[in-house]
Parts: structure tokens; C-alpha cells; sequence
């Protein structure tokens, strides 16, 4: 019924559009069987509004009425020829109106059928659509029938035969075209019957497969007698909560408004989640075999989770001394906030500029160059000296004032007079082998014997051996480490004997 009407609405539109424009008289011949009560002025409504009124009411040579419709509203000036018009009362007072349907509702997009026939000239009712009387109803009045119930039923069956007898001599043929016009309902059951007569061989076939399907339910009819009496006893519950079902049936038609957008959004839901759907039936073998291992699973963390119960016992009263700590750490929190900026910083800079890296070669490069090693092993090179001299200072210290031996050429080009403390002959024959001098020309240009003390480890000149005076090994490292041994060259074994025992560190 609802698409019946949004049809009949929407051919309403379409004839309003049609016809809309046009200002010129429209007046329909609406033939009925009995128009009693129906006077000029009476209003023409469509579907409840108001949209012309009743010109005229006169009687046509078939004992007919002939009620002429003046249709003022410019969006109905276009009836068609399944265009059907019915008298209904106004009122209690006997007060009618006609009530029309331009066109029968249908199914969007079928044509429309032609428009009603415009009577020529030289015809009663020229210019004028022809409705014919089998598109018209004029149904029994209400205080008709209330007129005669209020008499004895003999008195009314008199009257009924009467009257029926007199008015009907003859004219059954007549009685049965009234009958089923005066009857929407016997109207509309005819056509039924028509439709049905169409298709009776749809209706066999249907007779046929309803016997074969109904069968199996001769074989099952105890069930089927116990289904009858449990919907009985439904029915009768559902009956004791009418009241609740009619409030259900008036909040129904709300609900299907509201629930037209919902099943858009759903199904636009649908589509949007019909590829995650799909990956999801892909994986659920997975997920399905993920679910029968986890008991498994959840058997084997219990123990887990006895052990972490256990460990929140005695990690929580640590946790809640640590409070106090927190406190204070958050109050630090802000002003350790630079440092943490520029510490952030300058790691950053480290790892962005490879400093770390460098630090290591450096460690390295340092270690290598302190660390020296050749064919006879590691050797010393560079020795740190912890004294009082060590500490910085900004100024000159009387009491460190030490330098490094006397070199005699920067005395000599020096204009200023700088005391120097004696470096000692061997360090003055060392230093003049570090700067290109031979160790001949060293002991010739430092010539003397070294003080008492001078060369740990060594004497200050070597000794002779029995054999034929060669200089004896001395031991390489001092005279503690012992392992290795070191035999001067016979050229000058105490120049040689000083450098290699300063670059060992002796």
C-alpha cells in the first residue's frame, strides 16, 4: 500500500506538471447511477483537498446522473481514462462531496494511459471529458441504513421486497451492473476473478506442485495439528497484549523512516568493509587454530602470572617507598630541564659529527704513540711526571720552574738572560741524538763522564770481557726486567746504550 501511494502521488505530480500553466475551464461529466444528496456547489476534492466543486446535477436519457465536475486547481486539469470518481458523505447531515483519483497509481516509469474523451459539439455537455459510469461509485448512505434498522424486521423485509420488486422488474442485468459498481470491494474482486481467469494455467501448475508439496505434511499431521494449537496459544497471548502490539503497529511506520537511512549507511558500511571481510576469511584458519592453542597457551603462562604476582608482592612496597624519590625526581625534573637540552645536545652533536668515533681514535692514537714496539719488543715512549708541577697554573711558580735540559744554541740566540737548570751529560747527548747528531758526534761535542746516577741500570762505561775486551750485554728495560739483552756497537756503546735505555723508559 505504501508503494501504491508514493506512486499515486508521483503521478499526481507528474499530471500537476503537465497541466500545470494552464488557466481555461476543466469540467468532467462524471456519469453515476444514483447521485441522491449531490447538489450544485458541493465540493471535488483529491486525495482530501479541495480542487473544484459540483456545477451541475441533471439526468441523462439511461436514468442516469450526469454530475458535472468545474476543476479549478491547475495541477488536475488532466484526468485520464482510468480516472475513477466516488460520492461520499460530508457529514452526519447528509452533507457529500466527490471524491476523484485523476489516474490509477502504477508502476514508475509505465506509461500513462490516454486522457478522458472530450465530448464534441452538437452532443449535451460539449467541451466537456466524459467520465462514464463504469469509473463511478455511489455507495449506500450510512442514515439510509440507519432509517431502516430502526423499524421492526418485518416492517423492513416489507420495504426491502417492496421496493426492490417495484424498482428492479426487470432490469436484473441493470441490478448487477449497479451492485458490483455501487461495491469498490465486489469491484475490485471482479478484477481478481479476471486476473485469476488469465492465469489458470499458472493456477494448475500451482495446484499441482501445492498437492505434491503438501504431501509430506499428511505424513506429519500430528505436528502440524500441535503447531495449529501452539499458535493458538500465541495468538492468545499476543491477544492479552494488544495494547502493547498496537502501540508497536503506530511507532512501526516511524521506525521504517528511520530505518530506510540506517540500511543506507549500512549498506555503505558493507561496501567499504567487504575487503577487510575477505582478508579476514582468509585468515581465519589462522586465527581459528590461534584460538584452540590458547588454552594451551593460557596453561602454560600461569605460571608466569603466579611468579609476576609474586614479584608485584615484593616489588610493591619498594614501589610505594620509591614515592618519596619520585617526588623529589619530578621537582627536578625542571630544572635539570637545560642541562637535559644541552647534554641532548651535545650528544647529538657526537653522533651526528662522529665524535665518539673520534674519541676512540684519539685513545687509540694516544696509546700508539706512548706505546712504541719494534724487533726487540715494547717500548716507552713518552713518561708522565707526577709532581707538584703538574697542576696549572696562571702565572709563574718559583717553586716549578724547571725546564726540560739547556739547549746551548737557543742560550746563545736568546738576548734575554734565562737561568737554566744542567740537563746532565747524558740527556744532553741524548737530545743531540734526537735532533740528527751521530753518536760519535754527541760524545764529542758533550764530552766528559756522566754523575753518579745519571743512567739507571747501566755503568758509565762499559766493561771488557775476558775474552778480548768486547763490551758486555747489558740488559734492555733495566736492570730489573731483565729478558732481553742489548750489545753496544763498538763505535760508541754509551751513546748507543743511553738512547735505546731513554726510549725504553730506564
Amino acid at each position: 500500500m505504501g508503494a501504491a501511494s508514493a506512486c499515486a502521488v508521483a503521478v499526481l505530480v507528474v499530471l500537476a506538471l503537465s497541466a500545470g500553466g494552464s488557466n481555461g475551464s476543466y469540467e468532467v461529466r462524471a456519469i453515476f447511477d444514483d447521485a441522491g444528496n449531490i447538489i450544485p456547489g458541493e465540493q471535488v476534492k483529491i486525495a482530501g483537498v479541495k480542487v473544484g466543486k459540483v456545477t451541475s446535477v441533471t439526468p441523462t436519457p439511461a436514468a442516469k446522473a450526469a454530475v458535472v465536475l468545474s476543476i479549478d486547481n491547475n495541477g488536475f486539469k488532466d484526468f485520464r481514462a482510468d480516472a475513477s470518481c466516488e460520492i461520499r458523505p460530508q457529514a452526519l447531515i447528509g452533507e457529500k462531496y466527490v471524491d476523484c483519483l485523476p489516474t490509477q497509481p502504477r508502476v514508475p516509469g509505465t506509461a500513462l494511459p490516454p486522457p478522458l474523451h472530450k465530448i464534441p459539439g452538437g452532443h449535451e455537455g460539449s467541451g466537456q471529458y466524459l467520465l462514464p459510469v463504469q469509473n463511478t461509485s455511489s455507495p449506500v448512505d450510512v442514515d439510509l441504513l440507519g432509517d431502516i434498522n430502526r423499524l421492526p424486521e418485518r416492517q423492513r423485509l416489507t420495504i426491502i421486497l417492496n421496493e426492490l420488486g417495484a424498482g428492479l422488474a426487470g432490469r436484473g442485468s441493470d441490478l448487477h451492473e449497479v451492485i458490483r459498481r455501487a461495491n469498490p470491494a465486489l469491484r475490485e474482486f471482479d478484477k481478481v476473478l479476471s486476473i485469476l481467469a488469465s492465469e489458470n494455467q499458472v493456477l494448475t501448475k500451482l495446484a499441482e506442485d501445492s498437492d505434491r508439496a503438501l504431501a509430506p505434511f499428511a505424513h506429519v499431521r500430528q505436528q502440524v495439528a500441535d503447531f495449529l494449537a501452539q499458535s493458538n496459544t500465541v495468538a492468545k497471548a499476543s491477544a492479552a497484549q494488544r495494547g502493547a502490539l498496537a502501540r508497536n503497529l503506530q511507532l512501526f511506520p516511524p521506525f521504517l523512516r528511520q530505518l530506510g537511512p540506517a540500511m543506507e549507511r549500512l549498506e555503505r558500511f558493507a561496501d567499504q568493509t567487504l575487503p577487510t571481510f575477505t582478508s579476514l576469511n582468509k585468515a581465519a584458519p589462522s586465527i581459528s587454530k590461534a584460538f584452540v592453542n590458547l588454552p594451551g597457551f593460557s596453561a602454560s603462562s600461569e605460571k608466569f602470572f603466579i611468579s609476576t604476582g609474586e614479584t608485584a608482592k615484593r616489588s610493591g612496597p619498594a614501589l610505594t617507598q620509591s614515592k618519596k624519590l619520585l617526588a623529589q625526581l619530578k621537582a627536578l625534573g625542571t630544572p635539570a630541564k637545560p642541562f637535559s637540552e644541552n647534554f641532548a645536545s651535545l650528544f647529538t652533536s657526537l653522533r651526528d659529527t662522529g665524535g665518539l668515533e673520534r674519541i676512540m681514535d684519539f685513545i687509540f692514537l694516544g696509546a700508539g704513540a706512548a706505546n712504541g714496539y719494534d724487533q726487540l719488543g715494547h717500548f716507552l715512549r713518552t713518561e708522565g711526571v707526577g709532581n707538584q708541577c703538574v697542576k696549572y697554573f696562571i702565572k709563574t711558580e718559583p717553586s716549578c720552574n724547571r725546564r726540560l735540559g739547556t739547549v746551548a744554541a737557543s742560550a746563545k740566540a736568546s738576548a734575554a738572560s734565562v737561568s737554566h737548570e744542567p740537563a746532565g751529560l747524558v740527556m744532553e747527548r741524548t737530545l743531540a741524538v734526537l735532533k740528527g747528531a751521530t753518536p760519535a758526534q754527541a760524545n764529542a761535542k758533550y764530552p766528559g763522564t756522566p754523575a753518579p746516577g745519571e743512567t739507571p741500570g747501566s755503568s758509565p762505561a762499559p766493561a771488557s770481557n775476558s775474552a778480548g775486551g768486547a763490551p758486555s750485554s747489558q740488559p734492555v728495560g733495566g736492570s730489573t726486567s731483565g729478558t732481553t739483552y742489548y750489545s753496544p756497537s763498538d763505535e760508541s756503546p754509551e751513546a748507543d746504550g743511553m738512547l735505546l735505555n731513554y726510549l725504553l723508559g730506564n
